[in-house]
């Protein structure tokens, strides 16, 4: 495809609910249709920011099933009339507990959804005109996904990896071996000059961790 016919891609970085996690609303400039990944809270703020940018929202992305990222994505996704694309089927367990969860976590309104479409490694989404590569990226929980615009260079990365950081592992299910390989065969074989947005904190590019981020650096990995 010819760089000009690719749709420019605009994405802003929305923190929700108490554990201050990365929602983002991101959309086609050409068609003025978007989608919000990770709405696990905060719904009411969520439209008003899509409202104020003139985005139409025609689908949630959802990359894990922790409640902090989907605790109220089927709440929204009611309320808009949308449907919910990932995670990946291995993370149905957590989706089933999020009512449980949820009152834990200070996000009261939690509830268990069922994706209108599961999502596998390989698969695209679909966002307006722009199109999205997925990556199936286990270890923070088993059915995590990553989303990847090749063209913009920009990654949604949940919980798999962070400034200086990765995502814990210690939860059921989860496993530091699977983490460090997700991050150092589906990410970083993506280009050092990605930027990515991570579930918390600020966003950071592939080539800055794999400097110097002390748990997946090349120079850890290569002492290991």
């Amino acid at each position: 495809m010819d760089e000009t016919s690719v749709p420019p891609l605009r994405a802003v970085v929305i923190p929700v609910t108490p554990l201050a996690q990365n929602a983002t609303l991101l959309w086609c400039t050409r068609s003025m249709r978007g989608a919000l990944t990770d709405p696990g809270g905060d719904l009411d703020r969520l439209i008003e920011v899509a409202r104020g940018h003139g985005v139409t929202i025609e689908k949630l992305l959802v990359t894990h099933g922790h409640i902090d990222h989907c605790g109220e994505a089927g709440v929204l996704a009611r309320r808009l009339g949308v449907p919910i694309e990932g995670p990946h089927p291995d993370d149905r367990f957590w989706i089933e507990m999020n009512p449980m969860i949820g009152a834990q976590y200070g996000v009261p309104g939690a509830t268990a959804f069922e994706p209108d479409r599961w999502l596998h490694q390989g698969d695209r989404v679909r966002v307006g005109d722009l199109v999205l590569d997925v990556l199936h990226c286990p270890g923070h929980t088993p059915g995590h996904v990553v989303f990847h615009h090749p063209p913009s260079k920009l990654a949604i990365v949940g919980d798999v990896l962070f400034q200086g950081s990765v995502g814990r592992t210690d939860f059921p299910r989860g496993s530091f071996d699977d983490l460090v390989r997700s991050i150092t065969t589906r990410l970083w074989p993506l280009g050092e000059d990605v930027t990515f947005v991570p579930g918390h904190g600020p966003l950071s590019t592939f080539g800055a961790e794999r400097r110097s981020n002390p748990f997946v650096g090349d120079r850890v990995l290569a002492r290991a």
